[in-house]
């Protein structure tokens, strides 16, 4: 007997097929769409090496290395050129000393006639330091007993102690004090008082001075016998006057005492 119940893959294609063919209602309401800003960054205009006068392109410029300073040459340093003469003896006998002056010790005598070599000489020339041809015994001769071979002033100027012998058993000389009277300077010290036999049977004092006598600075060397001694001095040199005092023994010298020049 037939059912009545409806077919049900029949309906759901029915229902299906309906579904399909409705309209599709399209929404009429416009989305809101939040508009997204502009940025505007400036552009950076690109860097173009300048164009030459031929249309190429100039290259950078490479700075150039700045040259070493040169140092200065230094100066010079000028050593006079001294000569050593030769010089012969002229009196018979004459003394030769350790120092320029007859103030001195004797040290040996020349004969005359001798050639000697003259290698050295007071400021003034007026005492030459002599010795053998060749030799190292050098002493000290008045220029004036000398005949050389040329001018004595082109021999080295040399310190009038140089060949001074030095007391090994004595001290310098003390309570050495100096005073003035116009152009006359007297110094004074107290006696060197020696042992015997240590008497040197020459000249016991000696004051060594540079003083002003004529405008110039002159080197004076006076040996007394007494402690006090006197000599002129005076204004208008450029340098000032100044002194020694020393004392002799049969060994050689007393240390030399400066003077305290008034």
């Amino acid at each position: 007997m037939p059912s009545n119940r409806p077919n049900l893959p029949i309906l759901v294609l029915i229902c299906f097929t309906l579904a399909a063919c409705q309209p599709i209602v399209e929404s009429t309401s416009t989305p809101t769409i939040s508009p997204t800003p502009e940025i505007f960054l400036p552009s950076l205009p690109s860097a173009t090496p300048l164009p030459g006068p031929t249309g190429t392109p100039v290259p950078s410029a490479t700075p150039s290395p700045r040259p070493s300073p040169t140092p200065l040459p230094a100066t010079p340093t000028i050593t006079p050129t001294y000569a050593i003469l030769r010089g012969r003896v002229l009196p018979d006998h004459a003394n030769c000393r350790y120092g320029p002056g007859a103030a001195y010790l004797y040290k040996y005598g020349l004969v005359g006639g001798s050639n000697l070599e003259i290698i050295g000489r007071n400021e003034s020339g007026t005492w030459v330091l002599i010795r053998a041809i060749g030799g190292t015994n050098p002493c000290w001769v008045n220029a004036s007993l000398m005949e050389p071979t040329g001018n004595v002033l082109a021999v080295a100027p040399v310190d009038v102690h140089i060949i001074l012998p030095w007391s090994p058993y004595y001290t310098p000389l003390t309570n050495v004090s100096a005073r003035r009277d116009g152009d006359v300077v007297t110094v004074s010290w107290s006696p060197l008082p020696l042992r015997a036999g240590d008497d040197a049977e020459q000249v016991p004092y000696v004051l060594e001075a540079w003083v002003c006598q004529g405008g110039e600075l002159v080197f004076v060397a006076l040996g007394v016998y007494e402690p006090i001694a006197a000599l002129r001095d005076q204004v208008g040199c450029a340098e000032p006057s100044h002194g020694r005092v020393l004392a002799a023994e049969k060994h050689g010298y007393t240390l030399p005492v400066e003077v305290v020049w008034p």
